[in-house]
């Protein structure tokens, strides 16, 4: 009992309470992944035997408190809506009352399949349905657009939001930050000056990608999953999402979610919906995936920082904007990039080196720890050991990088500071629109600043694997 969580005794008598074939809660076990909110596998005892469910909860209990989320009231809201309008959905037993003392949540039906992106495109047990994928999830993308907001008083309960409010309420977020992240105010300014006109409002799910999808061998896609951001907009935006290459899980020539074609999505959505999609702005949806899941990343930062739920899985994630802004330089400015080579550490002599204590925890961490472990500390041991990968990667290759980046700044603001100063004197002539979009500088500077980072980073990201294709002899 001293392994399960301090709400177990609450959430045993809330079930017995409120479920009349649970007789007790045998077992409650977090799972991997969901870094904004918490999922668990709850196994209760009933007279026909165990039986398993799936509880759906607020990171420390409590509801995200941003522009960007519903609430988990509304999410349970959309799912019994979308499930009576023929969406794939698990079915909501019982939403969580404060007077339970559990937090925030809902109780739902357990579905047995697949959900972790990275095993849904190279599972050999999924072979005979991943080619099916794509055009599944037109169909159902069309089914969740086709609801109508009004009718079902989703208009009451859900924020109102057009590409350009979309945009600077993303854009504002991030610039709420003491951060200057140039790729990404150049990303926000191409996407002001491109932004999609006469878009026809409907429900958008806004997360419908390859990890909030499961899929079994049998049916292929067996739900729609994670409606906690869902707002009225532009249903482009959905079709775009799952486009984005962050959720192709290394698969980046496979278009839609690393499994399946842009044409068969497309073809599945206009059968189902009879609307014709303007691949256009798609594309401008694609764009703005990579631009928003980079603030996404740097949002996980910061809620490291203030929020209850301060794992080390959200720092690591912060890390992980520098692939979208890498995917937004092959998707806006592709081109010749010089990649930097790693420095030995200065201090040779040093016994142990620094190099030697962060290899030697990862090690630990990755070996001993999760071997011994399993579930969701398993999962954190794996994050933790790969942030000391990328503290070691920064060692070496961090200096040089700053040399070169300060460099190429002054030459193109011609002008002198530190690497932060000038940083921010880019970010402020993106944002006051003194610098041109289409300097051949700029785009080398954003290239190798970019580029660079992510090898910091991520060197195994399919989008920093395709920028390097383009790299130049040093």
């Amino acid at each position: 009992m001293a392994s399960q969580p301090d709400f177990f005794d609450a959430l045993r008598d809330t079930l017995v309470r409120e479920m009349p074939e649970c007789t007790d809660l045998a077992g409650v076990e977090r799972l991997s992944g969901g870094a904004s909110m918490e999922t668990y596998r709850l196994t209760i005892r009933t007279q026909a035997g165990d039986q398993l469910l799936c509880m759906r909860r607020g990171a420390g209990g409590i509801d995200r408190d941003n522009v960007s989320a519903v609430g988990l009231a509304n999410e349970a809201l959309l799912m019994r809506t979308a499930k009576d309008h023929g969406v794939a959905e698990p079915e909501i037993y019982y939403e969580l009352q404060p007077a339970d003392e559990v937090g925030v949540g809902f109780v739902m039906e357990w579905l047995s399949g697949e959900t972790l992106g990275s095993r849904i495109v190279r599972s050999a047990e999924l072979e005979t349905v991943r080619p099916l994928l794509a055009e599944q999830c037109g169909r159902e993308l069309a089914k969740i657009h086709a609801i109508d907001v009004e009718a079902t008083g989703l208009s009451d309960h859900l924020p109102v939001l057009g590409p350009a409010e979309y945009l600077e309420q993303t854009w504002g977020r991030y610039r709420d930050w003491d951060t200057a992240q140039p790729m990404i105010d150049f990303t926000g300014r191409w996407l002001e000056e491109n932004l999609p006109q006469g878009s026809n409002y409907r429900l958008v799910h806004n997360d419908f990608r390859n990890g909030n999808l499961m899929v079994n061998s049998e049916e292929g896609l067996q739900a729609v999953l994670d409606w906690e951001t869902s707002h009225i907009g532009d249903p482009m935006r959905d079709i775009g999402w799952i486009c984005t290459n962050s959720w192709r899980f290394g698969e980046r020539q496979l278009q839609v979610g690393g499994f399946g074609d842009l044409d068969d999505l497309i073809k599945g959505y206009e059968a189902e919906s009879g609307w014709t999609v303007d691949r256009e702005v798609v594309r401008f949806w694609e764009v703005f995936g990579s631009f928003w899941w980079a603030i996404g990343c740097l949002g996980m930062t910061d809620q490291y920082r203030i929020g209850p739920d301060a794992t080390v899985e959200r720092p690591a994630i912060g890390r992980r904007s520098s692939e979208c802004q890498v995917d937004c330089v092959n998707l806006l400015i592709p081109g010749p990039v010089e990649l930097l080579k790693p420095t030995s550490p200065d201090r040779q002599s040093d016994m142990p080196r620094l190099d030697e204590l962060l290899t030697s925890v990862r090690d630990f961490l990755h070996g001993d720890v999760m071997s011994a472990t399993r579930g969701r500390t398993n999962f954190l041991a794996r994050v933790a050991g790969n942030s000391l990968d990328v503290v070691s990667r920064e060692l070496s290759l961090g200096p040089t990088l700053l040399e070169r980046e300060q460099v190429l700044l002054s030459d193109l603001l011609k002008t002198t500071g530190t690497v932060d100063e000038l940083r921010w004197d880019l970010v402020h002539a993106l944002r006051d629109k003194s610098m041109d979009l289409d300097r051949p500088d700029l785009h080398v500077y954003l290239r190798e600043s970019v580029v660079n980072q992510v090898a910091i980073d991520q060197p195994k990201y399919s989008g920093f694997q395709f920028a390097a294709n383009n790299a130049v002899e040093e």
